[in-house]
């Protein structure tokens, strides 16, 4: 299995112009556990196992589908952690921000389907330091470090925006636009 890869930045940018430009709601009631996360996808393998083993160089996992060994290349910020507890699986929309851009209206099982997604852009290994410096950020407040992976970045946030009928403020439309003026 590999990294869905997220549409051309012609295509992003049809899809960022598609979505609703509604100011962010810091709507009552968030919590992360209203996003069931690392759900079990067959076997013993839950999501984040299921993607550090895709996203990682020479993983090995053991009977329970843990990643006992195994190197990653975090894209935000270019480090390379040589263990899994070193990892973060990043949310690319973190869960917050869905919820303050619509997700809050979303059903648990919806809330579930966003939080495990493996066939969107949505989930990918990075370094625990820079998915914590990101937090529930938006690309107005926050852009990977590695200036050559914003495009990506960009593509794939509006890809998950859009599949998910998220809303967008307008400086996270004009940071996005902007990260789209760096594809090449």
């Amino acid at each position: 299995m590999e990294l869905p890869e997220p549409p051309t930045a012609e295509e992003a940018r049809a899809e960022l112009g598609q979505l609703t430009v509604a100011p962010e709601v810091d709507v009552p009631g968030y919590s992360r556990a209203k996003f069931p996360h690392w759900a079990t996808q067959y076997g013993s393998c839950d999501t984040r196992e299921i993607v550090l083993a895709r996203d990682g160089d020479q993983v090995t996992q053991d009977g329970q589908c843990r990643a006992t060994a195994g190197s990653w290349r975090s894209a935000y910020d270019g480090a390379v952690p040589d263990a899994a507890s070193k990892v973060d699986i990043d949310h690319v929309v973190p869960l917050k921000e869905a919820w303050r851009s619509g997700a809050s209206q979303w059903t648990t099982a919806d809330r579930r389907a966003f939080a495990n997604d493996l066939a969107h852009s949505q989930l990918i290994a990075v370094s625990a330091r820079s998915n914590r410096a990101k937090s529930d950020r938006d690309p107005s407040d926050w852009q990977p470090d590695l200036a050559s992976y914003r495009c990506t970045y960009a593509r794939a946030w509006i890809s998950v925006k859009h599949a998910y009928a998220l809303t967008t403020d307008e400086e996270e439309r004009a940071a996005l636009t902007g990260m789209l003026d760096t594809c090449a």
